[in-house]
């Protein structure tokens, strides 16, 4: 059954251009038993609005939803105005400000001269009105004319639904385009894919049917042309693009041929639109231009600036040894001074190099040149990282709070956008941000927006490791331009001298693998076994090491595919069957080929900053109630409804990519031949320095070799290291 609220808009709290709203309605009816109490009263709903009138009746269809941070909410997902219809309602809705200059006395006489469907005949013939004593054509006119247009929201609204669109994309649509939207659509349908969040070119395409758009029509290939090339720079990584990438990714989508001369002439005419710009034979969307010239062009003040003089500061990281009961490396004692004394340093090294002992070492070295008190201390040094769980390593090792960066950056999921920004800027003064290796070039230009101008900033990352899953090489483009003060870690700092896997990722990473690898070692196995033999091996390690006591949390399965027998999707399935059995105890609810389970492990897919959850973080369902699932990340408690599940997925096997940025007490990676495609130098360094204890590696060591030294993808295409090392600021 389809709930209600219906009732009247009071207070709107927040609202956004794109039409979300947070607001209160106080309720006079509903079906929802868990609203009954409420009646009489104002409750919190949200959601997407075209337009929204104090004092005016609404009703909502939604439901209840409890929200960590803000509490009990109505989430509302499609609405209607309710039109007055008894005489009292009728003289209210037309003395309102909808119709200035009409009392209530007018109001009164209009409708008692048309009686309780005066709107409807005002709606069809204005001169109606010319029948109430002492109204005059020209304000007969303006009452109609702001009549039909407070009707016109919801008539277009229903044009957009009808023409194909969800009652969600219609509200974001006529919210952008408003009065305008009904001719946008008519002239050109793919103008949404630009200016309105969430529509895509398959949308519009799906829905050409409905319109005279043929398929070799300019307004189409001008829109595939701009919908290949962004997936082409998210598939492959790149920032810009060659005329033959973009002319084969037009060829996979468009059936005819589109010859060189055609598609020269399409590519000029979006660079006069400005959505590409063509710079030495280069395709570059005019995004990703802006967002690499926006973050050189900061890097670049930042690095120029004059350093900041510390009095007695090698007499203070003497102090910082003592305190810490250690002894650093040249390297490490440079890092930890240059990280105050210059305005922008970079830290980047391999595993077992210090790079956790140099972030404490810099924390401690701020509090005591600075001496802030602690309530100061927050608001002015702020450590970051891209993933919930690093940035939970960092505040565990730091003894210090660490955020991710869209927590700390305020990004709101609704509207996709940040609250810190080029106008609202952070009041931090020193920032550490772990893991860079991961943060694409859209994300980093976000950062650097919200940095006022007297920041301090360091980078920590291992730029040997994947890269970024959106386009960019930042980390690499900044310690390759030479341009930004940069520390390399080579020595390897570890307690435990015995670490074969520390001694194994340098090996790949270098190119130069020995037989050792083959060997058992302390912290190290690599069991040979047949492809067909692989769930059965990767099942009964998992299932050792928990019964050796192990959290199940910290045993991780890390594979590079989702598809095939031993691809993620089948590792899950067979490794739920292990660890989480079906029973009777435990409740189950389904997605599409998928059982979840209470107690299953599981992965958070998206960033949901409002639940304090975020991508690559791992939880366990605790409660499902009906089709809600409850999943608890270390305490914190996350609700999922159906619509939901694709935030989150079976975590007992996981992919590399979203591994990183996290350690795990135990790794264990099937390597076998079907993988072959996904099996290169930098995915399997990522997996092996993901483990902290152990490593257990199965499979084939013949494909382990080959992807040692198979390369994988070429190197991406961007920009920022030239912008940064020509002078073209």
């Amino acid at each position: 059954m389809e709930t209600y609220i219906k009732g009247t808009f009071k207070r709107s709290i927040f609202s956004s251009k794109d039409g979300f709203t947070v607001g209160l309605m106080k309720i006079k009816e509903t079906n929802d038993q868990d609203l009954m109490d409420y009646k009489g009263k104002q409750f919190t709903f949200t959601g997407l609005f075209a337009e929204l009138l104090i004092d005016e009746d609404y009703v909502f269809y939604g439901e209840v939803v409890d929200n960590p941070k803000y509490g009990i909410q109505y989430k509302v997902n499609k609405y209607e105005k309710i039109m007055p219809e008894d005489k009292d309602g009728l003289v209210v809705f037309l003395s309102s400000d909808i119709f200035p200059g009409v009392g209530e006395k007018t109001a009164k006489q209009i409708v008692d001269t048309l009686g309780e469907g005066c709107l409807n005949l005002i709606t069809k013939d204005y001169e109606c009105l010319l029948k109430v004593p002492k109204l005059t054509e020209k304000k007969a006119l303006d009452i109609q004319g702001r009549l039909l247009k407070y009707n016109e929201s919801f008539e277009t609204v229903v044009y957009l639904t009808n023409f194909g669109f969800t009652m969600k994309d219609a509200l974001k649509i006529y919210n952008h385009y408003l009065e305008d939207t009904v001719r946008v659509i008519e002239n050109n349908p793919y103008e949404l894919i630009d200016t309105v969040d969430g529509i895509t070119f398959n949308k519009i395409d799906e829905l050409r049917k409905k319109t005279n758009i043929s398929n070799d029509d300019e307004r189409r290939l001008l829109a595939l042309i701009m919908y290949v090339m962004k997936l082409a720079c998210f598939n492959t990584g790149d920032t810009y693009l060659t005329f033959d990438v973009i002319r084969n990714a037009v060829k996979g989508f468009y059936e005819e041929d589109v010859s060189e001369e055609k598609l020269n002439y399409y590519l000029i005419e979006l660079n006069a639109m400005g959505k590409i710009i063509i710079e030495d034979d280069k395709f570059i969307l005019y995004d990703y231009y802006k967002n690499e010239h926006y973050v050189a062009s900061c890097v670049y003040s930042l690095s120029n600036k004059d350093d900041l003089s510390i009095k007695n500061i090698d007499l203070k990281i003497e102090q910082l040894e003592n305190f810490f009961e250690i002894n650093y490396n040249d390297e490490q004692k440079r890092a930890i001074k240059q990280s105050l004394i210059k305005n922008f340093s970079i830290i980047t090294g391999g595993p077992g190099t210090g790079k956790t002992t140099i972030i404490k070492g810099i924390t401690q070295l701020y509090k005591m040149v600075f001496g802030y008190s602690p309530e100061k201390l927050l608001e002015k040094m702020v450590l970051l990282a891209p993933t919930g769980r690093a940035a939970k390593r960092m505040s565990e090792s730091c003894l210090y709070p660490a955020s991710t960066i869209h927590r700390y950056l305020r990004w709101n999921k609704e509207t996709g956008e940040f609250g810190y920004n080029e106008r609202n800027k952070v009041s931090a003064e020193f920032i550490i941000v772990d893991e860079t290796s991961m943060i694409d070039i859209d994300l980093m230009a976000n950062f650097f927006k919200a940095m006022p101008n007297n920041i301090k900033l360091v980078f920590i990352g291992d730029y040997n490791q994947l890269e970024s899953v959106g386009p960019g090489k930042v980390l690499k483009d900044l310690i390759e331009s030479e341009m930004i003060n940069t520390i390399f870690l080579k020595e390897i700092y570890r307690q435990d001298q015995n670490s074969y896997i520390t001694e194994l990722a340098y090996e790949v990473n270098t190119g130069e693998l020995t037989e050792s690898f083959l060997e058992k070692k302390d912290d190290y196995n690599f069991i040979k076994c047949d492809g067909k033999d692989i769930l059965k091996a990767c099942s009964d390690v998992c299932l050792m090491a928990v019964k050796k006591g192990y959290d199940l949390k910290n045993v991780q399965v890390l594979a590079p595919m989702y598809k095939g027998i031993n691809g993620i999707d089948n590792l899950n399935k067979v490794l739920q069957r292990i660890f989480n059995p079906k029973s009777d105890d435990k409740k189950e609810t389904y997605d599409a080929d998928v059982t979840y389970r209470e107690g299953d492990k599981v992965l958070q897919l998206e960033n949901m900053p409002d639940d304090n959850v975020f991508n690559g973080d791992i939880g366990f369902i605790r409660q499902i109630k009906g089709t809600e699932i409850t999943v608890d990340f270390d305490g914190n408690k996350v609700k999922y409804t159906p619509k939901e599940y694709k935030a989150i997925k079976h975590g007992y096997a996981i992919s590399v990519h979203k591994a990183q940025g996290s350690e795990f007490e135990i790794v264990v990676m099937p390597v076998v031949k079907e993988y072959h495609v996904m099996l290169y130098k930098k995915l399997v360094y990522t997996a092996i320095t993901r483990a902290k204890r152990s490593l257990i590696l199965l499979g084939d060591p013949v494909s382990f070799s080959k992807a040692v030294y198979n390369l994988g993808n070429k190197e991406r295409h961007t920009l920022l290291k030239n912008i940064l090392t020509s002078n073209i600021l």
